[in-house]
Protein backbone atom coordinates (compact mmCIF):
# COMPACT_ATOMS: atom_id res chain seq x y z
CA UNK A 1 0.00 0.00 0.00
CA UNK A 2 1.10 3.55 -0.75
CA UNK A 3 0.78 5.63 2.41
CA UNK A 4 1.83 9.06 1.24
CA UNK A 5 3.50 10.90 -1.61
CA UNK A 6 5.59 14.05 -1.29
CA UNK A 7 6.57 16.10 -4.34
CA UNK A 8 8.88 19.11 -4.61
CA UNK A 9 9.83 21.24 -7.62
CA UNK A 10 8.20 18.95 -10.15
CA UNK A 11 6.56 20.81 -13.04
CA UNK A 12 4.08 23.34 -11.68
CA UNK A 13 4.14 21.71 -8.23
CA UNK A 14 6.41 23.63 -5.88
CA UNK A 15 5.67 21.41 -2.90
CA UNK A 16 2.88 18.98 -2.13
CA UNK A 17 2.13 16.12 0.23
CA UNK A 18 -0.70 13.65 -0.39
CA UNK A 19 -1.87 11.11 2.17
CA UNK A 20 -3.25 8.02 0.46
CA UNK A 21 -5.35 5.99 2.81
CA UNK A 22 -6.99 2.66 2.20
CA UNK A 23 -9.92 2.45 -0.17
CA UNK A 24 -10.60 4.66 -3.16
CA UNK A 25 -8.67 7.90 -3.68
CA UNK A 26 -9.81 10.19 -6.49
CA UNK A 27 -7.63 13.00 -7.82
CA UNK A 28 -9.46 15.78 -9.64
CA UNK A 29 -8.67 19.25 -10.91
CA UNK A 30 -9.09 21.49 -13.89
CA UNK A 31 -7.29 20.69 -17.11
CA UNK A 32 -3.70 21.96 -16.86
CA UNK A 33 -3.84 22.27 -13.08
CA UNK A 34 -1.04 19.73 -12.56
CA UNK A 35 -2.69 16.32 -12.24
CA UNK A 36 -0.15 15.02 -14.72
CA UNK A 37 2.68 16.02 -12.40
CA UNK A 38 1.03 14.07 -9.56
CA UNK A 39 1.08 11.03 -11.83
CA UNK A 40 4.65 11.86 -12.85
CA UNK A 41 5.71 11.97 -9.21
CA UNK A 42 3.92 8.71 -8.57
CA UNK A 43 5.63 7.21 -11.60
CA UNK A 44 9.03 8.26 -10.30
CA UNK A 45 8.62 6.41 -7.02
CA UNK A 46 7.42 3.41 -9.01
CA UNK A 47 10.66 3.31 -11.01
CA UNK A 48 9.68 5.22 -14.16
CA UNK A 49 12.40 6.88 -16.22
CA UNK A 50 13.33 10.36 -15.02
CA UNK A 51 13.01 13.33 -17.38
CA UNK A 52 15.11 16.42 -16.51
CA UNK A 53 12.66 18.64 -18.40
CA UNK A 54 10.05 18.00 -15.67
CA UNK A 55 12.14 19.83 -13.04
CA UNK A 56 10.51 23.09 -12.02
CA UNK A 57 12.06 26.12 -13.74
CA UNK A 58 14.83 27.59 -11.61
CA UNK A 59 15.10 24.57 -9.30
CA UNK A 60 18.28 22.44 -9.27
CA UNK A 61 16.35 19.19 -8.89
CA UNK A 62 12.92 17.69 -8.32
CA UNK A 63 12.08 15.28 -5.51
CA UNK A 64 9.44 12.57 -5.20
CA UNK A 65 9.25 10.66 -1.95
CA UNK A 66 6.79 8.02 -0.75
CA UNK A 67 6.17 5.50 2.00
CA UNK A 68 5.41 1.97 0.77
CA UNK A 69 4.27 -1.18 2.55
CA UNK A 70 6.45 -4.20 1.75
CA UNK A 71 4.77 -7.53 2.66
CA UNK A 72 6.94 -9.54 5.05
CA UNK A 73 8.48 -12.58 3.38
CA UNK A 74 7.51 -11.40 -0.10
CA UNK A 75 9.81 -11.52 -3.11
CA UNK A 76 10.11 -7.73 -2.84
CA UNK A 77 11.26 -7.96 0.77
CA UNK A 78 13.87 -10.58 -0.12
CA UNK A 79 15.23 -8.50 -3.02
CA UNK A 80 15.47 -5.42 -0.82
CA UNK A 81 17.29 -7.44 1.82
CA UNK A 82 19.76 -8.64 -0.81
CA UNK A 83 20.33 -4.97 -1.73
CA UNK A 84 21.11 -4.12 1.91
CA UNK A 85 17.83 -2.27 2.52
CA UNK A 86 16.32 -2.68 5.99
CA UNK A 87 12.56 -2.29 6.40
CA UNK A 88 11.10 -0.32 9.30
CA UNK A 89 9.51 -2.26 12.14
CA UNK A 90 6.05 -1.73 10.66
CA UNK A 91 7.10 -3.20 7.31
CA UNK A 92 7.29 0.15 5.50
CA UNK A 93 10.15 1.69 3.59
CA UNK A 94 10.78 5.21 2.33
CA UNK A 95 11.42 5.53 -1.40
CA UNK A 96 12.96 8.73 -2.80
CA UNK A 97 13.77 9.80 -6.35
CA UNK A 98 15.62 12.96 -7.23
CA UNK A 99 15.67 14.27 -10.78
CA UNK A 100 18.47 16.72 -11.51
CA UNK A 101 17.92 19.50 -14.01
CA UNK A 102 21.54 19.19 -15.09
CA UNK A 103 22.88 16.43 -12.84
CA UNK A 104 22.32 12.69 -12.59
CA UNK A 105 19.15 11.37 -11.00
CA UNK A 106 19.27 9.21 -7.87
CA UNK A 107 17.12 6.41 -6.48
CA UNK A 108 17.13 5.78 -2.74
CA UNK A 109 15.25 3.05 -0.86
CA UNK A 110 15.46 2.97 2.91
CA UNK A 111 18.39 5.37 2.88
CA UNK A 112 20.43 3.23 0.49
CA UNK A 113 21.13 4.20 -3.11
CA UNK A 114 19.95 1.48 -5.50
CA UNK A 115 19.56 1.04 -9.28
CA UNK A 116 16.38 2.43 -10.81
CA UNK A 117 15.65 -1.02 -12.27
CA UNK A 118 15.41 -2.52 -8.77
CA UNK A 119 12.80 0.04 -7.76
CA UNK A 120 10.84 -0.64 -10.95
CA UNK A 121 10.85 -4.39 -10.24
CA UNK A 122 9.80 -3.92 -6.61
CA UNK A 123 7.03 -1.47 -7.51
CA UNK A 124 5.80 -3.72 -10.31
CA UNK A 125 5.06 -6.43 -7.76
CA UNK A 126 3.08 -4.06 -5.53
CA UNK A 127 1.41 -1.54 -7.82
CA UNK A 128 -0.52 -1.89 -11.08
CA UNK A 129 -0.73 1.26 -13.20
CA UNK A 130 -3.20 1.77 -16.06
CA UNK A 131 -3.29 4.88 -18.20
CA UNK A 132 -4.95 5.98 -21.39
CA UNK A 133 -2.07 4.45 -23.36
CA UNK A 134 -3.03 1.05 -21.95
CA UNK A 135 -6.32 1.30 -23.83
CA UNK A 136 -4.32 1.59 -27.04
CA UNK A 137 -2.07 -1.32 -26.08
CA UNK A 138 -5.14 -3.38 -25.17
CA UNK A 139 -5.99 -3.44 -28.88
CA UNK A 140 -2.77 -5.28 -29.74
CA UNK A 141 -2.78 -9.06 -30.04
CA UNK A 142 0.42 -9.33 -27.97
CA UNK A 143 -1.13 -7.40 -25.06
CA UNK A 144 -4.30 -9.48 -25.28
CA UNK A 145 -2.24 -12.67 -25.21
CA UNK A 146 -0.30 -11.48 -22.16
CA UNK A 147 -3.56 -10.53 -20.42
CA UNK A 148 -4.98 -14.00 -21.05
CA UNK A 149 -1.79 -15.67 -19.77
CA UNK A 150 -1.89 -13.55 -16.61
CA UNK A 151 -5.54 -14.42 -15.98
CA UNK A 152 -4.96 -18.14 -16.58
CA UNK A 153 -3.08 -18.51 -13.29
CA UNK A 154 -0.04 -20.35 -11.89
CA UNK A 155 -0.83 -23.78 -13.40
CA UNK A 156 -1.01 -22.21 -16.85
CA UNK A 157 2.24 -20.38 -16.18
CA UNK A 158 3.94 -23.75 -15.68
CA UNK A 159 2.59 -24.90 -19.05
CA UNK A 160 3.85 -21.67 -20.63
CA UNK A 161 7.28 -22.12 -19.03
CA UNK A 162 7.53 -25.65 -20.43
CA UNK A 163 6.66 -24.33 -23.88
CA UNK A 164 9.31 -21.62 -23.63
CA UNK A 165 11.92 -24.20 -22.61
CA UNK A 166 10.90 -26.36 -25.57
CA UNK A 167 11.07 -23.35 -27.89
CA UNK A 168 14.56 -22.51 -26.66
CA UNK A 169 15.75 -26.10 -27.17
CA UNK A 170 14.24 -26.33 -30.64
CA UNK A 171 15.62 -22.97 -31.84
CA UNK A 172 19.08 -24.00 -30.65
CA UNK A 173 18.83 -27.36 -32.42
CA UNK A 174 17.47 -25.69 -35.57
CA UNK A 175 20.27 -23.12 -35.57
CA UNK A 176 22.93 -25.81 -35.16
CA UNK A 177 21.46 -27.82 -38.03
CA UNK A 178 21.06 -24.76 -40.25
CA UNK A 179 24.63 -23.69 -39.61
CA UNK A 180 25.85 -27.12 -40.66
CA UNK A 181 23.62 -27.39 -43.72
CA UNK A 182 23.83 -23.83 -45.00
CA UNK A 183 27.57 -23.55 -44.50
CA UNK A 184 28.37 -27.11 -45.47
CA UNK A 185 30.14 -26.30 -48.75
CA UNK A 186 32.20 -23.47 -47.31
CA UNK A 187 32.97 -25.40 -44.14
CA UNK A 188 34.13 -28.49 -45.98
CA UNK A 189 36.28 -26.37 -48.29
CA UNK A 190 37.85 -24.77 -45.25
CA UNK A 191 38.43 -28.16 -43.66
CA UNK A 192 40.10 -29.36 -46.88
CA UNK A 193 42.50 -26.43 -46.64
CA UNK A 194 43.20 -27.25 -43.01
CA UNK A 195 43.82 -30.86 -43.93
CA UNK A 196 46.42 -29.81 -46.53
CA UNK A 197 48.08 -27.51 -44.02
CA UNK A 198 48.27 -30.29 -41.45
CA UNK A 199 49.82 -32.60 -44.05
CA UNK A 200 52.53 -30.02 -44.73
CA UNK A 201 53.14 -29.56 -41.01
CA UNK A 202 53.29 -33.29 -40.35
CA UNK A 203 55.69 -33.76 -43.28
CA UNK A 204 58.21 -31.42 -41.64
CA UNK A 205 57.33 -32.60 -38.11
CA UNK A 206 58.59 -29.44 -36.39
CA UNK A 207 59.39 -29.59 -32.70
CA UNK A 208 58.70 -26.98 -30.08
CA UNK A 209 61.64 -24.58 -29.82
CA UNK A 210 63.38 -26.14 -32.83
CA UNK A 211 63.75 -22.84 -34.68
CA UNK A 212 65.58 -21.25 -31.74
CA UNK A 213 67.90 -24.25 -31.36
CA UNK A 214 68.76 -24.27 -35.07
CA UNK A 215 69.44 -20.55 -35.04
CA UNK A 216 71.84 -20.96 -32.13
CA UNK A 217 73.65 -23.91 -33.75
CA UNK A 218 73.95 -22.06 -37.06
CA UNK A 219 75.43 -19.07 -35.32
CA UNK A 220 78.11 -21.31 -33.78
CA UNK A 221 78.93 -23.06 -37.04
CA UNK A 222 79.07 -19.79 -38.98
CA UNK A 223 81.77 -18.62 -36.55
CA UNK A 224 83.41 -21.96 -35.84
CA UNK A 225 87.09 -20.78 -36.05
CA UNK A 226 86.51 -17.83 -33.74
CA UNK A 227 84.64 -20.06 -31.30
CA UNK A 228 87.37 -22.71 -31.39
CA UNK A 229 90.15 -20.15 -30.85
CA UNK A 230 88.36 -18.53 -27.92
CA UNK A 231 87.52 -21.82 -26.21
CA UNK A 232 91.10 -23.15 -26.73
CA UNK A 233 92.67 -20.00 -25.33
CA UNK A 234 90.46 -20.16 -22.28
CA UNK A 235 91.30 -23.84 -21.75
CA UNK A 236 95.01 -23.15 -22.05
CA UNK A 237 94.87 -20.28 -19.58
CA UNK A 238 92.88 -22.19 -17.01
CA UNK A 239 94.45 -25.65 -17.07
CA UNK A 240 96.54 -26.22 -20.18
CA UNK A 241 100.07 -27.59 -20.56
CA UNK A 242 101.76 -24.27 -19.84
CA UNK A 243 103.69 -23.85 -16.63
CA UNK A 244 101.69 -20.82 -15.54
CA UNK A 245 97.95 -21.56 -15.58
CA UNK A 246 95.08 -20.52 -13.35
CA UNK A 247 94.88 -23.97 -11.80
CA UNK A 248 98.68 -24.07 -11.17
CA UNK A 249 98.65 -20.61 -9.55
CA UNK A 250 95.70 -21.42 -7.30
CA UNK A 251 97.18 -24.76 -6.33
CA UNK A 252 100.51 -23.10 -5.41
CA UNK A 253 98.71 -20.58 -3.24
CA UNK A 254 96.68 -23.35 -1.58
CA UNK A 255 99.81 -25.34 -0.71
CA UNK A 256 101.47 -22.25 0.77
CA UNK A 257 98.44 -21.61 2.99
CA UNK A 258 98.31 -25.25 3.98
CA UNK A 259 101.89 -25.06 5.31
CA UNK A 260 101.11 -21.85 7.18
CA UNK A 261 97.85 -23.21 8.57
CA UNK A 262 99.80 -25.78 10.52
CA UNK A 263 100.94 -22.91 12.69
CA UNK A 264 97.73 -20.74 12.54
CA UNK A 265 94.33 -22.43 12.38
CA UNK A 266 92.73 -19.21 11.16
CA UNK A 267 94.27 -19.80 7.72
CA UNK A 268 92.61 -23.20 7.32
CA UNK A 269 89.39 -21.63 6.04
CA UNK A 270 91.22 -19.74 3.30
CA UNK A 271 93.05 -22.84 2.30
CA UNK A 272 89.76 -24.73 1.93
CA UNK A 273 88.21 -21.97 -0.15
CA UNK A 274 91.24 -22.03 -2.52
CA UNK A 275 90.86 -25.79 -2.78
CA UNK A 276 87.21 -25.33 -3.85
CA UNK A 277 88.23 -22.74 -6.45
CA UNK A 278 90.93 -25.08 -7.73
CA UNK A 279 88.42 -27.92 -8.11
CA UNK A 280 85.98 -25.58 -9.97
CA UNK A 281 88.68 -24.29 -12.33
CA UNK A 282 89.80 -27.86 -13.06
CA UNK A 283 86.17 -28.83 -13.87
CA UNK A 284 85.85 -25.86 -16.28
CA UNK A 285 89.10 -26.82 -17.97
CA UNK A 286 87.89 -30.42 -18.42
CA UNK A 287 84.51 -29.30 -19.81
CA UNK A 288 86.21 -26.90 -22.25
CA UNK A 289 88.43 -29.75 -23.45
CA UNK A 290 85.34 -31.89 -24.01
CA UNK A 291 83.62 -29.00 -25.83
CA UNK A 292 86.63 -28.59 -28.14
CA UNK A 293 86.67 -32.28 -28.88
CA UNK A 294 82.98 -32.21 -29.86
CA UNK A 295 83.02 -28.98 -31.81
CA UNK A 296 81.77 -29.79 -35.30
CA UNK A 297 82.96 -27.61 -38.10
CA UNK A 298 81.54 -29.85 -40.82
CA UNK A 299 80.23 -27.57 -43.66
CA UNK A 300 77.65 -30.25 -44.54
CA UNK A 301 75.99 -29.85 -41.14
CA UNK A 302 75.76 -26.10 -41.62
CA UNK A 303 74.11 -26.59 -45.02
CA UNK A 304 71.68 -29.04 -43.46
CA UNK A 305 70.72 -26.49 -40.78
CA UNK A 306 70.22 -23.73 -43.32
CA UNK A 307 67.99 -25.97 -45.41
CA UNK A 308 65.90 -26.97 -42.37
CA UNK A 309 65.47 -23.37 -41.31
CA UNK A 310 64.41 -22.44 -44.82
CA UNK A 311 61.76 -25.20 -44.80
CA UNK A 312 60.42 -24.03 -41.44
CA UNK A 313 60.30 -20.43 -42.65
CA UNK A 314 58.36 -21.50 -45.73
CA UNK A 315 55.89 -23.34 -43.48
CA UNK A 316 55.24 -20.26 -41.35
CA UNK A 317 54.63 -18.21 -44.51
CA UNK A 318 52.19 -20.81 -45.83
CA UNK A 319 50.20 -20.82 -42.62
CA UNK A 320 50.44 -17.04 -42.33
CA UNK A 321 51.79 -16.91 -38.79
CA UNK A 322 54.90 -15.18 -37.36
CA UNK A 323 56.86 -18.10 -35.89
CA UNK A 324 57.09 -21.84 -35.31
CA UNK A 325 55.22 -21.66 -32.00
CA UNK A 326 52.22 -20.18 -33.85
CA UNK A 327 52.44 -23.00 -36.44
CA UNK A 328 52.20 -25.60 -33.67
CA UNK A 329 49.24 -23.73 -32.07
CA UNK A 330 47.52 -23.58 -35.47
CA UNK A 331 47.93 -27.32 -35.89
CA UNK A 332 46.49 -27.96 -32.43
CA UNK A 333 43.39 -25.92 -33.26
CA UNK A 334 42.95 -27.39 -36.74
CA UNK A 335 43.11 -31.07 -35.79
CA UNK A 336 39.68 -31.18 -33.99
CA UNK A 337 37.96 -29.57 -37.00
CA UNK A 338 39.57 -32.02 -39.38
CA UNK A 339 38.62 -34.90 -37.09
CA UNK A 340 35.04 -33.61 -36.95
CA UNK A 341 34.93 -33.54 -40.72
CA UNK A 342 35.83 -37.20 -40.73
CA UNK A 343 32.49 -37.74 -38.91
CA UNK A 344 30.59 -35.11 -40.94
CA UNK A 345 27.83 -37.35 -42.23
CA UNK A 346 27.22 -38.91 -38.82
CA UNK A 347 27.18 -35.50 -37.15
CA UNK A 348 24.74 -34.11 -39.71
CA UNK A 349 22.40 -37.06 -39.22
CA UNK A 350 22.61 -36.61 -35.43
CA UNK A 351 21.74 -32.93 -35.66
CA UNK A 352 18.80 -33.62 -37.93
CA UNK A 353 17.53 -36.20 -35.47
CA UNK A 354 18.02 -33.80 -32.55
CA UNK A 355 16.10 -31.04 -34.37
CA UNK A 356 13.27 -33.44 -35.19
CA UNK A 357 12.97 -34.63 -31.58
CA UNK A 358 13.06 -31.05 -30.30
CA UNK A 359 10.30 -30.09 -32.73
CA UNK A 360 8.13 -32.97 -31.54
CA UNK A 361 8.54 -31.79 -27.94
CA UNK A 362 7.74 -28.22 -29.03
CA UNK A 363 4.58 -29.30 -30.88
CA UNK A 364 3.40 -31.25 -27.84
CA UNK A 365 4.07 -28.25 -25.60
CA UNK A 366 2.24 -25.97 -28.06
CA UNK A 367 -0.80 -28.27 -28.00
CA UNK A 368 -0.87 -28.25 -24.20
CA UNK A 369 -0.49 -24.46 -24.16
CA UNK A 370 -3.29 -24.03 -26.71
CA UNK A 371 -5.64 -26.14 -24.60
CA UNK A 372 -4.76 -24.23 -21.44
CA UNK A 373 -5.31 -20.89 -23.17
CA UNK A 374 -8.60 -22.04 -24.67
CA UNK A 375 -9.89 -23.07 -21.25
CA UNK A 376 -8.74 -19.79 -19.69
CA UNK A 377 -10.27 -17.81 -22.58
CA UNK A 378 -13.75 -19.11 -21.76
CA UNK A 379 -13.33 -18.25 -18.08
CA UNK A 380 -11.98 -14.77 -18.84
CA UNK A 381 -14.79 -14.00 -21.29
CA UNK A 382 -17.39 -15.05 -18.70
CA UNK A 383 -15.72 -13.03 -15.92
CA UNK A 384 -15.40 -9.89 -18.05
CA UNK A 385 -18.97 -10.30 -19.29
CA UNK A 386 -20.21 -10.35 -15.71
CA UNK A 387 -18.23 -7.22 -14.95
CA UNK A 388 -19.54 -5.44 -18.06
CA UNK A 389 -23.09 -6.09 -16.80
CA UNK A 390 -22.17 -4.11 -13.71
CA UNK A 391 -20.54 -1.36 -15.78
CA UNK A 392 -23.68 -0.44 -17.70
CA UNK A 393 -22.81 -2.62 -20.70
CA UNK A 394 -25.32 -5.45 -20.11
CA UNK A 395 -25.77 -6.27 -23.79
CA UNK A 396 -22.07 -6.26 -24.67
CA UNK A 397 -20.27 -9.56 -24.94
CA UNK A 398 -16.52 -10.03 -24.99
CA UNK A 399 -15.10 -13.10 -26.69
CA UNK A 400 -11.54 -14.32 -26.41
CA UNK A 401 -10.54 -16.24 -29.53
CA UNK A 402 -7.50 -18.53 -29.47
CA UNK A 403 -6.59 -19.63 -32.98
CA UNK A 404 -3.63 -21.72 -34.18
CA UNK A 405 -0.71 -19.75 -35.59
CA UNK A 406 2.93 -20.27 -36.48
CA UNK A 407 5.04 -21.17 -33.50
CA UNK A 408 6.92 -18.32 -31.83
CA UNK A 409 8.60 -17.67 -28.52
CA UNK A 410 5.16 -17.00 -26.98
CA UNK A 411 3.32 -20.05 -28.31
CA UNK A 412 1.57 -21.22 -31.43
CA UNK A 413 -1.60 -19.20 -30.86
CA UNK A 414 -3.11 -15.94 -32.05
CA UNK A 415 -5.18 -14.40 -29.24
CA UNK A 416 -7.86 -11.89 -30.22
CA UNK A 417 -10.34 -10.06 -28.00
CA UNK A 418 -13.56 -9.32 -29.89
CA UNK A 419 -16.62 -7.37 -28.80
CA UNK A 420 -20.26 -7.52 -29.80
CA UNK A 421 -21.60 -4.25 -28.40
CA UNK A 422 -25.28 -5.20 -28.64
CA UNK A 423 -27.45 -8.22 -29.48
CA UNK A 424 -27.26 -9.17 -33.11
CA UNK A 425 -24.02 -7.28 -33.70
CA UNK A 426 -21.09 -9.29 -35.06
CA UNK A 427 -18.02 -9.76 -32.94
CA UNK A 428 -15.28 -7.40 -34.06
CA UNK A 429 -11.72 -6.92 -32.78
CA UNK A 430 -11.46 -4.41 -29.93
CA UNK A 431 -9.47 -2.07 -32.13
CA UNK A 432 -12.42 -1.87 -34.51
CA UNK A 433 -15.55 -2.61 -32.53
CA UNK A 434 -15.12 -0.61 -29.30
CA UNK A 435 -15.39 3.10 -28.62
CA UNK A 436 -13.10 4.92 -26.22
CA UNK A 437 -15.68 4.73 -23.44
CA UNK A 438 -16.23 1.04 -24.05
CA UNK A 439 -12.48 0.39 -24.02
CA UNK A 440 -12.23 2.19 -20.68
CA UNK A 441 -14.86 -0.04 -19.12
CA UNK A 442 -13.50 -3.19 -20.75
CA UNK A 443 -10.06 -2.41 -19.34
CA UNK A 444 -11.56 -1.91 -15.89
CA UNK A 445 -13.55 -5.13 -16.22
CA UNK A 446 -10.42 -7.04 -17.20
CA UNK A 447 -8.41 -5.54 -14.35
CA UNK A 448 -11.10 -6.45 -11.83
CA UNK A 449 -11.22 -9.97 -13.26
CA UNK A 450 -7.43 -10.27 -12.96
CA UNK A 451 -7.56 -9.04 -9.37
CA UNK A 452 -10.22 -11.64 -8.56
CA UNK A 453 -7.95 -14.55 -9.52
CA UNK A 454 -4.72 -12.99 -8.25
CA UNK A 455 -2.97 -13.39 -4.95
CA UNK A 456 -4.88 -12.58 -1.78
CA UNK A 457 -2.44 -9.86 -0.76
CA UNK A 458 -3.81 -6.38 -1.29
CA UNK A 459 -2.38 -4.44 -4.21
CA UNK A 460 -2.42 -0.82 -5.24
CA UNK A 461 -4.13 0.06 -8.51
CA UNK A 462 -3.55 3.39 -10.22
CA UNK A 463 -5.96 4.40 -13.01
CA UNK A 464 -5.38 7.47 -15.15
CA UNK A 465 -8.75 8.56 -16.53
CA UNK A 466 -10.10 5.00 -16.74
CA UNK A 467 -13.47 6.73 -17.22
CA UNK A 468 -12.43 8.49 -20.45
CA UNK A 469 -15.34 8.61 -22.87
CA UNK A 470 -17.81 7.57 -20.16
CA UNK A 471 -20.69 9.62 -18.81
CA UNK A 472 -24.12 9.51 -17.25
CA UNK A 473 -25.31 6.19 -15.84
CA UNK A 474 -22.19 4.42 -17.10
CA UNK A 475 -19.99 6.80 -15.11
CA UNK A 476 -21.91 5.96 -11.93
CA UNK A 477 -21.43 2.27 -12.66
CA UNK A 478 -17.70 2.80 -13.12
CA UNK A 479 -17.44 4.71 -9.86
CA UNK A 480 -19.40 2.04 -8.01
CA UNK A 481 -17.17 -0.75 -9.40
CA UNK A 482 -14.01 1.12 -8.47
CA UNK A 483 -15.37 1.52 -4.95
CA UNK A 484 -16.03 -2.23 -4.77
CA UNK A 485 -12.50 -2.98 -5.96
CA UNK A 486 -11.22 -0.59 -3.28
CA UNK A 487 -12.75 -2.77 -0.54
CA UNK A 488 -9.92 -5.26 -0.96
CA UNK A 489 -7.28 -3.15 -2.73
CA UNK A 490 -6.00 0.39 -2.61
CA UNK A 491 -7.28 2.24 -5.68
CA UNK A 492 -6.04 5.64 -6.90
CA UNK A 493 -7.94 7.24 -9.78
CA UNK A 494 -7.35 10.44 -11.74
CA UNK A 495 -10.77 11.44 -13.05
CA UNK A 496 -12.77 14.27 -14.62
CA UNK A 497 -16.11 12.76 -13.66
CA UNK A 498 -18.14 13.84 -10.66
CA UNK A 499 -19.97 10.50 -10.71
CA UNK A 500 -16.67 8.70 -10.08
CA UNK A 501 -15.25 11.22 -7.60
CA UNK A 502 -18.42 10.95 -5.51
CA UNK A 503 -17.46 7.38 -4.57
CA UNK A 504 -14.04 8.37 -3.21
CA UNK A 505 -12.99 7.61 0.34
CA UNK A 506 -10.27 10.23 -0.10
CA UNK A 507 -10.75 13.12 -2.50
CA UNK A 508 -7.62 15.04 -3.57
CA UNK A 509 -7.85 18.23 -5.61
CA UNK A 510 -5.10 19.78 -7.71
CA UNK A 511 -5.66 23.53 -8.16
CA UNK A 512 -3.59 25.99 -10.18
CA UNK A 513 -2.74 29.47 -8.91
CA UNK A 514 -0.74 32.25 -10.51
CA UNK A 515 0.48 35.73 -9.56
CA UNK A 516 0.95 36.68 -13.17
CA UNK A 517 4.61 35.71 -13.18
CA UNK A 518 4.78 32.27 -11.58
CA UNK A 519 2.25 29.45 -11.84
CA UNK A 520 1.95 27.00 -8.97
CA UNK A 521 -0.16 23.95 -8.30
CA UNK A 522 -1.62 23.32 -4.87
CA UNK A 523 -2.54 19.78 -3.91
CA UNK A 524 -4.76 18.94 -0.96
CA UNK A 525 -7.51 16.73 0.35
CA UNK A 526 -11.03 18.12 0.41
CA UNK A 527 -13.93 17.24 2.72
CA UNK A 528 -17.31 18.68 3.60
CA UNK A 529 -18.32 21.82 1.73
CA UNK A 530 -15.03 21.97 -0.16
CA UNK A 531 -15.70 18.54 -1.59
CA UNK A 532 -19.27 19.49 -2.53
CA UNK A 533 -17.88 22.54 -4.37
CA UNK A 534 -15.35 20.42 -6.29
CA UNK A 535 -17.98 17.89 -7.38
CA UNK A 536 -20.27 20.76 -8.38
CA UNK A 537 -17.44 22.20 -10.46
CA UNK A 538 -16.93 18.82 -12.13
CA UNK A 539 -20.64 18.71 -12.94
CA UNK A 540 -21.14 22.20 -14.32
CA UNK A 541 -17.84 24.03 -14.34
CA UNK A 542 -19.26 26.43 -11.71
CA UNK A 543 -18.88 25.44 -8.09
CA UNK A 544 -21.17 28.29 -7.01
CA UNK A 545 -24.16 27.01 -8.98
CA UNK A 546 -26.94 26.08 -6.56
CA UNK A 547 -28.27 23.47 -8.98
CA UNK A 548 -24.82 21.92 -9.35
CA UNK A 549 -24.35 21.90 -5.57
CA UNK A 550 -27.70 20.20 -5.11
CA UNK A 551 -26.75 17.60 -7.73
CA UNK A 552 -23.37 17.13 -6.03
CA UNK A 553 -25.04 16.47 -2.69
CA UNK A 554 -27.37 14.02 -4.40
CA UNK A 555 -24.43 12.18 -5.98
CA UNK A 556 -22.60 11.96 -2.67
CA UNK A 557 -25.67 10.56 -0.98
CA UNK A 558 -26.24 8.05 -3.77
CA UNK A 559 -22.64 6.88 -3.57
CA UNK A 560 -22.89 6.55 0.21
CA UNK A 561 -25.98 4.39 -0.09
CA UNK A 562 -24.44 2.31 -2.90
CA UNK A 563 -21.38 1.60 -0.82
Amino acid sequence: MLHELSIADLGVIETARIDFGAGLTCVTGETGAGKTMVLTGLGLILGAKSVPATVRAGAPEALAEAVLDIPVGSESALRLDDAGVTLDDDGTVIVARTVGATTRSRTVIGGRTVPQALLADIAGELVTVHGQSDQVRLRSSARQRDTLDTYAGPAHQSVLDRYRDAWHSWTQARAALAAMEQGAEAERAEVARLRDDLAAIDALAPEEGEDARLEAEARVLDNAEAVRTGAASAHSAIGGDDEFTVVAAIEAARRALADAARHDDRLAGYEQRLADISYGASDIAAELASYLDGLDADPARLDEIHERRSDLAGLTRRIGVPDLAAVLAYAQQARPRVAADDDWDATLAARRSQESRAREVLDAAATALHKSRTDAARRLADAVGAELDRLAMPDARLAVDVEPADASAHGADRVTFTLASHPGAPHRPLGEGASGGELSRIMLAIEVSLAAVGEQDSRTFVFDEVDAGVGGRAAIAVGNRLAELARTHQVIVVTHLAQVAAFADNHVVVAKTTDGAITRAQVGRVDGDARVEEIARLLSGNEDSSAARAHALELLEQSRVAR
